[in-house]
């Protein structure tokens, strides 16, 4: 089997990589190790796909750190507007919701799954699924893909497998053993927006006990971190959206040996303590003979509650009108600064998406072209870039899947 360009992986990179090549008028095969498209895009969002986040192309390039710079083009290329103006176009309406994340005005993320691939079957991309590739080679002016039975020659090559976080929809990392056997640098792949794992045990009293919003804070070589957001406490710890952003901070130190990190949680962080206390003084002076915990669970779940009146040797049962003033200080402080060590992330099995991968040094950012093997290009999560939480990484996948395509398509003229 030939074709011009061959597209590893049918995600959201490389669906929207086997669009704009298919538009550009190049034959492309998608190989597709799953027997449907998009398995993991079916479960972003929560099942409901948050599309990208609504802002600039620089404040997308902001939001990804040091490693945005390279990300820069591809954000210009096709930008958060773009997206939305891509889907629309196809049919999916989208809604910008008061946090900046963009979905689907359906919620569904199989209808935007199914866009896409209607749209690229519409330019005539060939689809190969429950085919794993097995192994690539390049012979002169072409790639040798071998998948189950078949064996593909194409002119042009692109990796769009994913990293190897919820190896359940088929990141198994592939795509590093591809690029390492075609000459590039792999950088150690860890677990990105995660759960963390506390060396107290405490939370586990907490298992499902959601906090609406919550900021994180830690100091790490002098530099002060901060993570804000929604946060649930589990078994070993924590998670959430708030958690998870602070872990893309934590997991390189924690993976190089670090024994553990120390974080603070305010748990209303739109109050400070003055103001916090002068509620709860209301409160109470309105209701002197309400439970204590009754009192705090106007401001903190009341599960949360229990728990940091046994942290403060403050008896919840006590009338609230008999609170010592030394106990009120207290549980303020344990409120506004809640300690926790971090002493690893969850697996990364268990991450939303994967640090490391690819290294982007070896790649040109204003085509995706490898600088070591000509006519081989990368697009998506299989890149060493990751997002906060928000829709950042799917505008990844967007962004670069896009300029993948379209410069594989152009390809054929410059080698």
């Amino acid at each position: 089997m030939e074709t011009e360009i061959c597209i590893i992986g049918a995600g959201p990179a490389g669906l929207m990589a086997a669009i704009f090549a298919a538009r550009s008028g190049a034959n492309v095969l998608v190989v597709e190790a799953n027997t449907a498209p998009g398995r993991k895009l079916l479960m972003t969002g929560g099942g409901r796909c948050n599309l990208t986040h609504h802002g600039s192309p620089q404040e997308i390039v902001h939001a990804f750190g040091a490693k945005g710079r390279f990300l820069r083009h591809a954000l210009y290329q096709f930008s958060p507007q773009d997206v939305q103006n891509f889907f629309v176009r196809l049919g999916l309406a989208t809604r910008i919701e008061q946090d900046g994340c963009v979905f689907p005005a359906t919620d569904r993320a199989g209808d935007v799954r199914d866009a896409l691939v209607g749209q690229a079957k519409k330019l005539g991309v060939i689809f190969l699924y429950g085919k794993r590739v097995e192994s690539v080679t390049k012979e002169a002016d072409s790639f040798m893909i071998q998948a189950g039975q078949e064996h593909i020659r194409a002119q042009r090559l692109i990796i769009a497998t994913g990293g190897l976080s919820w190896p359940q929809t088929g990141c198994t990392g592939d795509g590093y053993r591809f690029a390492r056997l075609l000459g590039h640098t792999i950088v150690q792949p860890k677990a990105s927006l995660v759960p963390l794992v506390t060396r107290e045990t405490w939370t586990r009293q907490l298992a499902g006990t959601a906090v609406k919003d919550v900021t994180i804070s830690t100091r790490i070589e002098n530099k002060k971190l901060i993570a804000s957001g929604a946060m649930v406490f589990t078994d070993d710890g924590i998670g959430g959206p708030a958690v998870q952003d602070m872990s893309r901070y934590l997991t390189d130190h924690l993976s190089s040996g670090t024994e553990s990190i120390d974080v603070m949680l305010d748990l209303m962080p739109h109050l400070d303590s003055g103001e916090l206390e002068t509620q709860i003084i209301e409160n109470i002076s309105d209701n002197p003979k309400k439970k204590l915990v009754n009192v705090l669970a106007g401001f903190i779940p009341r599960r949360l509650a229990v728990v940091l009146c046994r942290q403060t040797d403050s008896d919840e049962e006590l009338p609230a009108g008999q609170l010592r003033k030394d106990l009120r200080k207290k549980l303020i402080r344990a409120i506004k600064a809640l300690p926790l060590s971090i002493v690893r992330t969850r697996p990364i099995a268990e991450a939303t998406v994967t640090r490391g991968g690819v290294s982007i040094a070896e790649v040109e950012s204003k085509t995706m072209e490898s600088k070591i093997c000509p006519s081989l290009f990368f697009a998506g999560e299989v890149l060493d870039l990751d997002g906060p939480c928000g829709g950042y990484n799917l505008q990844l996948c967007w962004s670069t899947g896009v300029l993948a395509g379209l410069s594989a398509a152009r390809n054929k003229c410059t080698h």
